[in-house]
């Protein structure tokens, strides 16, 4: 029952991608009629995922495909989780897109639900595939309808170039992961997932396959040095295209990661796990770093994307080292923390790329260094953004917390392990999750206080308004989504507990209760969201209490002191180029600088510094250097005669000649 709901839902996707050209620039039916329809969709879509977690198995042929490659689909509870993921976020962004569209932006309202719509459906159908080539015409329509969905407004230079770069490296990671499914085969023939569950892959094969894999999957999610699409990328695409693809398609590579690793393949080496390890805290660590020094809010929200992708993939390097050493209920302890921060980065993520997307609507600004003070024009939209900011910063009692304090349990009670550098690798590794999750509070700090606190560092703020019904509906499904995952965190882990059962054969067990998360032992390790939520709660209140009733009428209200600065402006207030300067200072060699400095006659000195990323320029630069000089010489044999031509056909039947005697 669950996989033909799945089935209904993306039928109307799809009917619905179709009404959106039969009426493509009437935004009153796309806006308040269709965008609406597929959120509703999507909250039928999040209770069938919700059922085949939980449910058992199910499996389909389309009469669909090639006459000898049917469509194979396939519904359990890996692919449920990812589903109620998916139903879940997208609820909200599309409610948040009905009050969003705008006439005149980008493509007409009807091709942006057109390729909305398709891009939702083949994200769905990606997690039901059961079969290498439906999974692959599934994964190429994503690919091409997000591309179309990134490079909406097209008239601009830059994004028609963002567009290029992600479709490049998405068609990249495509032939690995094609490849990847050819290794698994096996040399059988079938390209089932059936049928690769039952090949027995050599050690050798088994490394090739994982590291295609590793390679595909991680250019769709962004994993260092994979990931330079992705900065360029989300920031072009409209905010709720940045949104789906940040909070749900990057978790599609996490989706075909893990069933690749722990379910098509049999076997399990340590040193793969050592490898996804070592490759997710780089690319957390790299991409909070490059977040702490961006002046752009889409930009910035990009990099922490990045960044979170590295914390799964090194929740997902512990679990199958944990795995190959037969350490089943730490794998599963590392696997829940990567499933449960896959699903907060949904929602925490979503939440804050579609806050500034409200912001860029009412200012026409993404730059930081010209917004400030939006909580006294959008207070809506501040107070919903510092749920999903304190969230994505870690604070309990939010959702965000309990991910990352689940990966920490996974790094800090990891016993002796048969290999003795990686007993010393491990605590490192810790310090590292500990120093990138520290950078990514200090990110979200001057994220939030630059542009909704403080004074308005331009006049047109003024003129600012807060978001529409439309959008604050959305807003708030996603910051109680975020409140609710934080809150109820054993309720949550019992959801995730059957995936683990399926992937692994155990889960965590029954060492926690409704009011105490314990993942190990309840005397080593708990945490209580409702009691800490509890406690806060009663501290606030007491304090107010106190002031109200024993220092009431002592307060003696009057001008605040200027600290000797009577005239302040608002340039005064700290900017987001210095609140990143001493990040810029202790991770220099991290970064490409370019410093723009004033001659000594201007009247209006400005000093610029643009960061620039090493791997562009030492890895893609120089391919590209090459790929273009390749194609000059090959266009150097298009002469556009026919005699010329002819002379290459004759000259080739002679080389055939000779090499035929």
């Amino acid at each position: 029952m669950p996989l033909q709901t799945v089935l209904a839902v993306i039928v109307l996707w799809l009917a619905i991608a179709l009404l959106g050209i039969a009426f493509a620039r009437n935004l009153r039916i796309v806006a308040k009629i269709l965008f609406p329809l597929g959120a509703a969709g999507a909250l039928v879509l999040a209770a069938a995922g919700f059922a085949a977690t939980l449910g058992g198995t199910a499996s389909l042929v389309l009469p669909l495909g090639l006459p000898d490659l049917p469509f194979h689909l396939r519904i359990d509870a890996l692919s449920g989780f990812f589903l109620l993921l998916l139903g879940s976020v997208s609820a909200g962004v599309s409610v948040f897109a009905s009050g969003y569209l705008r006439p005149g932006e980008g493509n007409a309202p009807g091709l942006q639900c057109l390729y909305y719509h398709v891009f939702l459906a083949s994200m769905a159908l990606v997690l039901v595939a059961n079969d290498a080539y439906a999974f692959m015409v599934f994964w190429e329509t994503m690919a091409l309808s997000s591309y179309f969905l990134v490079v909406s407004d097209h008239a601009k230079a830059e994004i028609r170039s963002a567009g290029f770069l992600y479709i490049l490296i998405a068609h990249v990671g495509a032939v690995a992961i094609l490849l990847c499914f050819g290794v698994l085969q096996g040399g059988t023939g079938d390209y089932s997932f059936d049928a690769m569950r039952k090949v027995a892959l050599t050690p050798f094969w088994g490394t090739i396959a994982f590291a295609l894999a590793l390679a595909g999957f991680g250019a769709k999610a962004g994993i260092v040095p994979l990931h330079v699409w992705l900065p360029e990328a989300h920031p072009a695409a409209p905010s709720p295209a940045s949104a789906l693809m940040s909070a749900v398609m990057l978790k599609t590579a996490v989706y075909g990661f893990l069933r690749v690793m722990f379910d098509l393949m049999g076997t399990q080496i340590w040193w793969w796990g050592v490898i996804v390890l070592a490759v997710g805290l780089a690319t957390a660590l790299y991409g909070v770093i490059f977040s702490a020094v961006q002046s752009d809010m889409k930009r910035l929200l990009a990099w922490s994307s990045i960044e979170n992708i590295g914390f799964i993939f090194a929740g997902a390097g512990l679990a199958i080292t944990f795995r190959a050493y037969e350490m089943r209920s730490l794998a599963a302890l590392a696997l829940t923390a990567m499933l449960y921060h896959s699903l907060n980065h949904g929602f925490f993520k979503s939440l804050l790329f579609l806050a500034t997307g409200s912001v860029l609507h009412a200012t026409r600004e993404r730059s930081l260094g010209k917004l400030g003070g939006l909580i006294h024009r959008m207070p809506w939209v501040a107070w919903l953004a510092l749920v999903g900011t304190l969230a994505i910063a870690g604070v309990p009692p939010l959702n965000g917390f309990v991910s990352e304090w689940l990966l920490l349990q996974a790094f800090l009670f990891t016993p002796g392990l048969p290999q003795n550098y990686l007993n010393m690798f491990i605590p490192v590794a810790t310090a590292v999750v500990v120093l990138a999750a520290a950078l990514a509070g200090y990110v979200m700090v001057k994220f939030y206080g630059v542009v909704f606190l403080g004074r308005p560092r331009e006049e047109k703020l003024v003129d600012a308004h807060d978001a529409g019904p439309w959008e604050k509906a959305g807003l708030l499904w996603l910051a109680a989504g975020c409140v609710i995952l934080g809150l109820l965190p054993v309720s949550v882990i019992d959801v995730i507990d059957q995936v683990n059962r399926q992937l692994l054969g155990q889960g965590l067990g029954n060492s926690s209760n409704w009011l105490f998360l314990a993942p190990i032992k309840p005397e080593r390790s708990s945490y209580s969201p409702l009691l800490f939520l509890a406690v806060v709660a009663l501290v606030v209140l007491a304090t107010w209490y106190l002031v109200r009733h024993f220092y009431h009428g002592r307060v003696r209200r009057g001008p605040a002191w200027d600290c000797g600065f009577p005239f302040q402006t608002a340039r005064m207030q700290d900017s987001a180029e210095g609140f990143g300067q001493p990040v810029r200072q202790v991770f220099e060699p991290f970064f490409r600088m370019r410093r723009e400095l004033p001659s000594p006659e201007d009247r209006a000195p400005r000093y610029r510094v643009t960061v620039e990323d090493h791997l562009w320029h030492w890895l893609y630069l120089p391919i590209g250097r090459v790929t273009e000089f390749a194609s000059t010489l090959v266009n150097k044999l298009q002469q556009g005669r026919i005699s010329v031509y002819l002379l290459y056909s004759f000259l080739t039947l002679i080389v055939l000649l000779f090499l035929v005697r």
